[in-house]
């Protein structure tokens, strides 16, 4: 049974390092006039993943470290990324007010 897990495991990290490689190589081949939407969705993916990484620490115990430094990792990293596009949104959005004199 424990070989089961330990395999699971291996997959996992399989997985995370091919996502990682193919949303590197997604990313850098997307043209300019697409960035905006992307950022969007990466917004709403990771507002998604903030509410799942608090859900997922408000229920962790209180000795489960791995667990705590993985959802605190990802609610710190979500943040960081909602935050910056909301900011490079409301400067893009700055750009195209008409400037009074």
């Amino acid at each position: 049974m424990q070989n089961q897990f330990l395999i699971s495991d291996i997959d996992g990290i399989y997985v995370l390092i091919f996502s990682i490689l193919l949303g590197v190589e997604i990313i850098k081949n997307v043209p300019a006039i697409l960035h905006t939407p992307l950022m969007s969705g990466a917004n709403a993916i990771s507002g998604i993943i903030l509410i799942g990484g608090i859900l997922q620490l408000l229920s962790a115990e209180i000795d489960d470290y791995t667990n705590i430094i993985c959802s605190s990792t990802a609610i710190l990293l979500a943040t960081i990324n909602v935050a910056g596009g909301f900011f490079v949104t409301h400067r893009m959005l700055s750009m195209f007010k008409i400037k009074r004199k």
